[in-house]
């Protein structure tokens, strides 16, 4: 994983999210690691919504077809 200071970082911030590698980027401050930078997975992004206004609900999604009474004496 590459390490850069904040510094640098703020210099070439946008060759750097350009050039971002699957392992990411780590942000230093006086040596010690303050940020990390990681790629957005845009194959998952595409499948949010994807089914909006095909997909027709029938009856509760919640329940478990199981009808079950308490019985409140032990």
């Amino acid at each position: 994983m590459t390490m850069i200071g904040a510094a640098k970082f703020k210099e070439q911030c946008l060759a750097l999210l350009s050039n971002l590698d699957p392992e990411g980027l780590v942000i230093t401050k006086r040596g010690k690691p303050v940020a990390r930078v990681i790629p957005y997975d845009r194959e998952h992004a595409e499948l949010i919504g994807c089914l909006r206004h095909r997909i027709e609900v029938r009856g509760d999604i919640l329940a478990t077809g199981v009808e079950w009474h308490a019985n409140a004496e032990s």
